[in-house]
């Protein structure tokens, strides 16, 4: 999985431990980007992977996307990331957008973010946000009002946008330097 990724140098505020995102600077981090193709041949390999499943969760598709090795529901995904996976709120192709849970998805969700189009609106790869499919290129929108994506709305099969939800923000796969 490592040769599907290239470096990228982010300068942002990381969720540090004992930190707060904007408020106690930043730090340099190498991350881990995926290219658009290398993307695609992750997404087709989870895609035939689980096609023989019964049921496609969220999970899974993303750690097999991602190559985010983190366990447990989606939700649990911000803290499960731990030192292994640095965290922040700038959108990286191949990064994991983390949902946190609502009454209507109790287990949070993730999504694989494919493609960054602008500051406000990105293209993800997911499974089960419809029930039980793996979607491709789907639109979200970043509508908190810091522009910190803590607040997305998802668009749905009809081509509009539904509610509005709560994420804690991306997790990245930090680079190797050598």
């Amino acid at each position: 999985m490592a040769g599907f990724f290239g470096r990228v140098l982010l300068v942002l505020s990381l969720a540090l431990p004992g930190a707060a995102f904007a408020d106690e600077g930043a730090r340099q981090v190498y991350v881990e980007q995926m290219t658009r193709d290398d993307l695609r041949v992750a997404v087709h390999d989870a895609t035939q992977d689980m096609r023989h499943l019964r049921r496609i969760w969220c999970v899974p598709f993303a750690r097999a996307v991602s190559g985010i090795e983190i366990k447990g529901n989606a939700w649990t995904w911000w803290e499960g990331a731990g030192r292994d996976y640095p965290k922040g709120r700038m959108p990286v192709a191949g990064s994991v957008l983390t949902f946190r849970k609502t009454n209507k998805m109790p287990m949070g969700h993730v999504a694989v973010v494919s493609h960054v189009v602008d500051s406000r609106r990105i293209l993800v790869d997911q499974a089960n946000w419809e029930r039980n499919r793996i979607t491709t290129d789907t639109m979200v929108i970043d509508v908190s009002e810091k522009n910190d994506w803590s607040q997305v709305r998802v668009q749905n099969r009809y081509n509009s946008f539904g509610a509005v939800y709560p994420t804690y923000g991306f997790i990245y796969r930090a680079a190797s330097l050598s």
